[in-house]
């Protein structure tokens, strides 16, 4: 198979060619599906805050292309990004974007300080916000928050959500 054969194969078994829907607020990517259980934390929390949300599985090391295509056609407002090891999917996404980025680091090698040390120590003008090692709860929070800013259902959620928490 040439390469070209290869990319247009992969091309049409990725899910991420195809462009979000509009009413998606947060994206949330994963560098592998591995990562399955800590992406569940952030989609149940979102759920919870009636956030709408997609998950995708792209990594930046194995399928930057198809990380790019997806980014290109996404219409969400803020990014959860979910890596382990390397680390390098928030930072990959937050260079293409203006719009925030959440990183997660993953427990995956080092109890996942390798993972939360790539994440915060991005470069000057690239900002990525970090939440603790496997914390996608507090991630979806975070993104729900922002989307608060100009949405006062969803503000209003997270205030009886804390409400409940005393």
């Amino acid at each position: 198979m040439t390469r070209r054969e290869s990319i247009q194969k992969q091309r049409k078994a990725e899910p991420a060619a195809r462009e979000m829907s509009e009413a998606v607020r947060v994206a949330i990517i994963a560098g592998s599906k591995s990562d399955q259980q800590v992406v569940d934390d952030a989609v149940k929390a979102l759920t919870e805050l009636g956030v709408t949300h997609e998950v995708q599985f792209l990594s930046a090391h194995r399928n930057p292309e198809g990380l790019r295509r997806y980014l290109a056609g996404s219409k969400a407002d803020v990014f959860i990004a979910i890596a382990g090891l390397a680390a390098h999917l928030p930072g990959v996404i937050a260079s293409t974007t203006v719009k925030p980025v959440i990183g997660v680091p993953v427990n995956a090698k080092l109890n996942g300080l390798d993972s939360l040390l790539s994440i915060v120590q991005m470069p000057p003008g690239v900002p990525v916000g970090c939440v603790g090692i496997d914390n996608a709860r507090n991630a979806g929070i975070l993104a729900a928050e922002i989307i608060a800013l100009g949405d006062r259902k969803v503000k209003e959620r997270i205030e009886s959500m804390r409400v409940a928490w005393r």
